[in-house]
Parts: C-alpha cells; structure tokens; sequence
C-alpha cells in the first residue's frame, strides 16, 4: 500500500508529548492498531503516530478513504474538528485550532463573496460538515466561529483567553510559544511577554523558565495603575485636619484638668466634652 506522508499535514497539529507517545506506543504493541488510518487519495490525514509506529513493529494497521474531502482547506477543517473535541488538548491548542477554523471560514467567505460580484460560479460557502451531509440549497450558512464569543465557545475556553491567544500568536517570539505549548507558562503569562519588544522576549526565554516568569510579571506590574498623588489642595485640607485633631486633643486635656480641680467626675468623652 502507498502511502504519502505530507509534512505540512502531519505539523498541522502539534506532535504529542513524549509522554503521550510512548503510551500510544505501548498500546499499539497491548492491543494492535484498533482505529483506520484515514487517507484523502494516497496522502496520510490521521493517524501519523500510528502509522509510524506501526511500521516501526510491523503493527498491522487498516485504512479507510474519506472521499468527502474536496480541497485542503476540507482536510484542515476536518483535522480540527477532530483535535477539538479530544479531552488531551489543551486550552491552548484548542484556541489556536478554533481561530484556525475561522480563519479558513472567512476566507471561504471572501471568495464567495468576490466570485458573485465577478458574477462567477462557485460551490457555495458551506463549512466542511464531517458528518457528510450538504445542505438542499447553495444559500451560505452564518459561520459558526465569527466573534471571539463564538470561537471561546467552540475552543471551550473564555473569550479573554481568545484575546489572549491571538496576541501571542500575533506577537510572541517562537521561543514563548514553545513554552505556552510546553505548560511552562500559562496564556496569560506568555500574552503579557508577547507585549515586550522580540529581543527581550528571546532573552528571556534563553535565560530559563524562571527569568520568563518574572518578564511576565514584570509587564504585569508596569500595566497596573498607579496611585493618584494627592494635589496641593488635598495636602492643605489633609494637614488642617490634622491641626484641628490635635487641637481637640488639648482642648479635651485642658477641660479634664479644670473638673479635676473642680473635683467634678471626668467621663464625657471629647466630643460631650467640647460641645458644652
């Protein structure tokens, strides 16, 4: 059997932790290869741990052809609609691979949208069903990943998060996206590194997961709003009830030193006091 292994493909998803792949590996030499390898002609769509692993200890392995693939962008939706609903995932693959799909959503939309004003005729603009059905007519359906709300709802994450995510994909040297990956620094984290000039983000990230740490909280604590400094005039009114409170105080002293003279019992406090 022939089979492509395409590079672009087998990366469009990030590769499993060496964790995770060698326990995929021991359940491939318990239990065999239980789930098809799914192929769009010769060319390999899921399942590139298992195909190399299989080859590796002459596993037996079937196939199966998913023939409602039509272009790469169907084979890319199609990727990330499986990975999305996998418990393995984290919150930040899950946001990039949502973003993803909206992306390949809205240009999808943009060419349908040039091709009518060209007066040209396309496939309608229908996100790639991975149940197989088609919609009865070629009207386009709302795409279900516009607003940030949406794409947090489908990555199961918050709509901060997805702000979060398109900074740092945006914005952050690659060495902070390999550590948000990793789990060494969390997306908050890494969007707050992703705010410093490219230099210092690389610096931080050569000198160790501690010094990107701190960068993190570095720009955090620049971000915060410092404290209002009082004007002139709250200084004058600060400092003149102070004056008055001081005065009270001797004027209260004053009064329980002439009823003690007087022998009258002292024991209204400074405010009875003063009033009288």
């Amino acid at each position: 059997m022939h089979i492509v292994v395409n590079e672009d493909l087998k990366a469009y998803i990030d590769p499993l932790t060496p964790d995770e792949y060698e326990s995929l590996e021991r359940s491939l030499l318990t239990e065999g290869c239980r789930d098809a390898l799914v192929l769009w002609g010769d060319t390999l769509v899921d399942g590139h741990n298992r195909y190399g692993i299989c080859r590796k200890h002459d596993i037996p392995f079937r196939t199966v052809q998913n023939e409602r693939f039509q272009s790469i962008e169907d084979v890319h939706l199609w990727m990330i609609e499986q990975h999305l609903g996998r418990r393995s995932v984290s919150d930040f693959q899950r946001g990039v691979l949502a973003l993803r799909k909206r992306e390949i959503l809205a240009e999808r939309r943009a060419k349908l949208a040039e091709a009518e004003a060209e007066g040209r005729e396309v496939a309608p603009d229908v996100p790639f069903d991975t149940t197989g059905a088609q919609p009865a007519s070629g009207k386009a359906r709302p795409n279900p990943a516009e607003s940030r709300k949406d794409v947090a709802r489908e990555a199961r994450i918050s709509s901060n998060q997805v702000g979060m995510i398109e900074k740092i994909r945006k914005e952050a040297a690659p060495e902070v996206v390999a550590a948000v990956k990793s789990g060494t620094l969390s997306i908050s984290a890494a969007a707050a590194v992703a705010s410093l000039p490219e230099e210092e983000q690389r610096a931080a990230a050569t000198a160790g997961d501690a010094e990107l740490k701190e960068a993190a909280k570095r720009v955090r604590e620049s971000k915060r709003k410092p404290r209002e400094k009082p004007t002139d005039e709250v200084k004058a009114l600060r400092e003149q009830i102070a004056d008055l409170e001081a005065e009270n105080r001797n004027l209260r002293r004053e009064i329980d030193a002439l009823r003690a003279r007087l022998g009258e019992p002292v024991t209204e406090d400074a405010d009875e006091a003063l009033a009288e």
